[in-house]
């Protein structure tokens, strides 16, 4: 199997490489400029216009996107303005450089976010039922999905990724941040912990890949969440626990948005409740290794 990445030198792409060098007979990586340590092949690719990477494209098994700039930041117009190009440019490239192929992708997978669902309390947002938000988060994930199903692309098979938080014990993901407020003695509900938090773990991240991949039938949105969201309360108590910390003071409102604003970043990404449940990979017979959190937290402590 040939599986072209991406924007796949990040955290969820080294998860990927991982995965996929020991699946697939050859992993392809684009990159915007040559990286040392990476044992893939890479080819230059501006993420953007259309040039001769376009060639690694052919005959391809499996394309996955995975390109955007974190949303780790404060949400003014120069940030918000390389939000939206860093999703829908590569997005758009690779739709349009998949058409003008003589044997195109047969599945590409292209990176979306579960953000897209309104803050919810009460009941569990799918890919049938579940509504959507306002403001410029949920509009980035409008257009970045509108974006790659823009065209004809008879002979590939899109699925819109809508990815809930992936936890593992690598550096750079969410699962290092909230261990850290966890060992600072502030892993106590934050702003009074109602808000729904979902996650998946690292392993039925990639599981859950596999089973999008070879069963044929499925394109369109799919959620990639487990299926046991939780409050934040619940959530940060299960980390604690697994942790071993005695001490977990709670943060108030008023305190993480200090947090934030000093952190350069935005409380919304604790303070919206996503209660986002995996319809479809559920219908469609997919077992989660890792369907609840405390038992998830707890194997990822152990490999830290």
């Amino acid at each position: 199997m040939k599986v072209l990445l991406a924007g796949g030198t990040g955290f969820i792409g080294g998860i990927y490489r991982r995965h996929f060098a020991e699946r697939a007979d050859e992993v392809v990586m684009l990159v915007r400029r040559p990286i040392m340590d990476l044992r893939e092949r890479q080819i230059l690719w501006d993420a953007k216009s259309s040039g001769d990477w376009e060639s690694a494209l052919e005959g391809a098994d499996v394309l996955i996107n995975l390109c955007g700039r974190s949303v780790n930041c404060r949400y003014n117009e120069a940030n918000k303005e390389e939000i939206y190009a860093s999703r829908l440019d590569p997005t758009r490239a690779l739709g349009a450089a998949i058409q003008r192929c003589a044997e195109p992708p047969k599945v590409w997978m292209n990176a979306a976010s579960a953000t897209i669902y309104r803050h919810e309390l009460e009941r569990g947002m799918d890919e049938e039922t579940g509504v959507l938000g306002s403001g410029f988060s949920v509009d980035v994930c409008h257009k970045w999905e509108a974006a790659f199903f823009e065209g004809q692309l008879p002979r590939t098979r899109r699925i819109a990724m809508r990815q809930t938080m992936i936890m593992g014990p690598e550096p750079g993901g969410p699962f290092e941040a909230y261990a850290s407020v966890a060992k600072m003695g502030l892993g106590g509900p934050m702003a009074g912990g109602r808000q729904y938090v979902s996650w998946i773990h690292e392993r039925d991240l990639c599981r859950a890949t596999d089973f999008l991949i070879d069963l044929s039938e499925i394109e369109g949105i799919v959620n990639l969440a487990a299926p046991n969201p939780l409050p934040n309360r619940d959530f940060m108590a299960a980390i604690v626990s697994a942790l071993g910390i005695r001490i977990a003071l709670p943060t108030p409102k008023w305190a993480l948005a200090v947090g934030a604003f000093a952190r350069g970043t935005e409380t919304e990404l604790i303070l919206k409740s996503r209660r986002v449940v995996p319809k479809r990979l559920l219908d469609a017979g997919f077992e989660f290794e890792f369907p609840t959190w405390p038992e998830a937290a707890k194997e990822i402590v152990g490999r830290l």
